[in-house]
């Protein structure tokens, strides 16, 4: 039987979302029920404190990026041996790109295409009766989408929650709590948002601190009598392929950024993830057959990089004969150089022909579509990968050329960016993050994700750890 869930959306970023998910996840596991978290659009901060809070894996879920097998492969994972799945949005509720219904990216394709109702979290700080037009606005907007109840946020005091409340009231949405104003509820944050799970400090601490809140100013009965919907059924659709039986994927402060539905799928199919830290001067294992280095924060830590010789003589022997991929941050390594933000150039790996700058930031973001040029880890030449950028570097090094580009890239709405990243012998890297492989349909078009090179097999029904 499939778990009902919920899906915790706003009408905009910045009102609570990950509070209030934090907040239910931690107090309902502390009830007894198995809690699984899902995420939805390209976050790969956010499920490592859903994870925290459980104990459990948590997936990302993305109606753009990801093509319909591959997203109910992923949502089957979410609600695998679950009493309950909450689900995290990212943005607003409706905030995603130009495209077909249910291919938006949007928090709201998810819900509508598992049948989970929205807890819509209003943050009322200056507003009071005018939060409820708000809420009206986010009931009506999509049909469907069902909006099951709201939670205020940021609530100054008691009348000021009886005026939210009568608007409210008037149309019909039920409060299901509320949280007062408290700076001591927020997490601490960095440029890429979050400061990592793994970083900040008590965070078991905090988590129980947020689940008292719960306890204290949500009704949680009332907050799980709204679930409903369901996943897909255990085993649908298809998972990620590995780039090798044995991938060595660095795993440290630096490196974090690995979507957890690439890892599962990898061990889905047999293969073996095995970690290693730079940070630490670990080289990546000589018997593994692909190396994998995901984003993370190496601007944070450019000097202690720059000092790991045993790490960056192994990547470059490993590098010889065998794959090594980085993605962002992993990139950022494999290159030349990385000059921090005080103007400092490390030297990195020089697998790449390029350099990097953290030093004037400048954002980049959004989907990337891309065509690869040449045979790879990430599939053949001429198959399509779908994956999101996110990072304020820069490349100081001349632009790549169609000879040692690793792709040639379009944004979400088709608009071309270009040739993207760098390809030399085994080496490539670009700054976005995979989500799907093998695109060759378009986004959502529903083709294969394709069997990379040197994977292992059919899926032997593995599940992540």
């Amino acid at each position: 039987m499939n778990p009902p869930g919920l899906l915790i959306a706003a009408p905009r970023s910045s009102s609570g979302k990950t509070t209030v998910t934090l907040a239910l996840m931690r107090a309902l596991s502390r009830r007894g029920l198995a809690v699984r978290g899902a995420k939805c659009g390209p976050d790969y901060i956010d499920p490592a404190f859903h994870q925290a809070a459980t104990g459990h894996p948590s997936f990302n879920l993305d109606s753009f990026a990801m093509p319909d097998a591959l997203l109910d492969a992923v949502a089957a994972l979410a609600t695998d041996r679950a009493d309950l799945v909450v689900a995290e949005g990212s943005m607003g509720l409706f905030d995603g790109i130009v495209a077909g219904e249910g291919r938006t990216g949007a928090n709201a394709d998810i819900a509508a295409r598992y049948g989970w109702p929205v807890l819509l979290v209003l943050d009322v700080s200056g507003a009071a009766q005018s939060a409820a037009a708000v809420a009206l606005g986010c009931a009506r907007y999509d049909p469907r989408v069902q909006i099951a109840g709201v939670v205020l946020n940021k609530v100054a005091s008691a009348r000021h929650r009886r005026l939210v409340e009568a608007g409210l009231a008037r149309i019909g949405l039920p409060v299901l709590g509320a949280l007062m104003r408290d700076a001591s509820l927020v997490l601490p944050e960095r440029h890429l948002g979050l400061v990592q799970a793994r970083e900040t400090a008590d965070l078991d601490a905090r988590l129980d601190r947020l689940a008292d809140l719960a306890e204290a100013g949500l009704d949680l009965d009332a907050v799980l009598a709204c679930a409903g919907g369901a996943g897909p059924a255990p085993g649908a659709g298809a998972l990620p392929r590995p780039p090798g039986q044995r991938v060595a994927v660095a795993s440290d402060e630096a490196f974090s950024f690995l979507y957890p539905h690439m890892a599962a799928g990898w061990r889905a199919a047999g293969a073996e993830i095995v970690p290693f830290s730079p940070l630490a001067d670990a080289p990546p294992p000589p018997d593994c057959d692909a190396c994998w280095l995901p984003g993370g924060y190496p601007e944070l830590h450019a000097g202690r990089l720059a000092a790991a010789t045993r790490f960056l003589a192994g990547l470059r022997g490993f590098a010889r004969a065998k794959p090594v991929h980085g993605e962002c941050g992993g990139y950022m390594v494999l290159g030349e150089g990385l000059e921090d933000a005080a103007g400092v150039t490390h030297a990195m790996a020089g697998l790449l022909p390029v350099a990097t700058s953290y030093r004037s930031r400048r954002l980049h973001l959004g989907y990337r579509v891309a065509t690869l040029l040449a045979d790879g880890v990430l599939g053949g030449a001429g198959s399509r990968c779908v994956g999101h950028e996110f990072h304020y570097a820069s490349e100081l090094t001349a632009p790549p050329v169609a000879g040692n580009a690793l792709a040639r890239v379009t944004d979400a709405e088709g608009v071309p960016q270009g040739l993207a990243g760098h390809r030399s012998g085994h080496v490539t890297g670009s700054f976005f993050h995979l989500i799907a492989g093998d695109q060759a349909g378009g986004p959502r078009g529903g083709p294969r994700i394709p069997e990379f090179p040197g994977s292992a097999g059919p899926e032997t029904g593995l599940r992540p750890r």
